[in-house]
């Protein structure tokens, strides 16, 4: 056990502790808890350029997969169900699917406002809670208040839809991988 530092503490330390003793403490948790950096290169699985450093190596602090292990292309992508929210002129539709790159190929739509991670039970969730403002027998709505607000909530704070399901399928990705 130590009793105290017996060199100049400095007078901004946070604990009185000398330097070469911050030095080790610093070096300790930096191990313990890793050091957030830029990656060496981008992440194979989700491109992320943003890591954290372990003495044991890199992993990714988006998805954490470990930096330099080699993404096996041959093993089909892991199933991301998601909702999707497009708008075609004064309508939104609201649907869902596990493969959205295909799916929204196949519907006339202006623009993509924002993914929602869910199934089908999700996907009639919503549909229930905006039954008001929808077309008969379609997964058509019309643009309302609350709609809008559900779909601002969702889409806050991501620039890009497909690039919040690419984290999502290297997330899950991580997890079997």
């Amino acid at each position: 056990m130590m009793s105290g530092c017996r060199g100049p503490v400095p007078g901004d330390a946070p604990v009185p502790l000398c330097e070469w003793h911050l030095s080790v403490a610093s070096e300790w948790e930096q191990r313990r808890h890793g050091v957030t950096d830029v990656l060496p290169s981008p992440c194979a699985l989700c491109g992320s350029r943003l890591g954290v450093r372990y003495p044991s190596g890199w992993l990714c602090a988006v998805c954490e997969w470990r930096h330099g292990e080699i993404v096996d292309h041959e093993l089909p992508p892991p199933r991301v169900d998601v909702v999707y929210y497009v708008r075609y002129d004064d309508r939104i539709k609201i649907g869902t699917s596990a493969s959205p790159r295909q799916r929204l190929t196949a519907i006339w739509h202006d623009e993509l406002l924002a993914f929602e991670r869910g199934d089908r039970t999700v996907e009639r969730r919503r549909h229930d809670q905006f039954a008001v403002d929808r077309y008969p027998r379609t997964e058509w709505f019309r643009r309302s208040s609350a709609l809008e607000a559900h779909i601002a909530e969702l889409a806050a704070g991501v620039d890009d839809p497909w690039a919040l399901h690419a984290r999502w399928l290297s997330e899950a990705a991580a997890r079997v991988g």
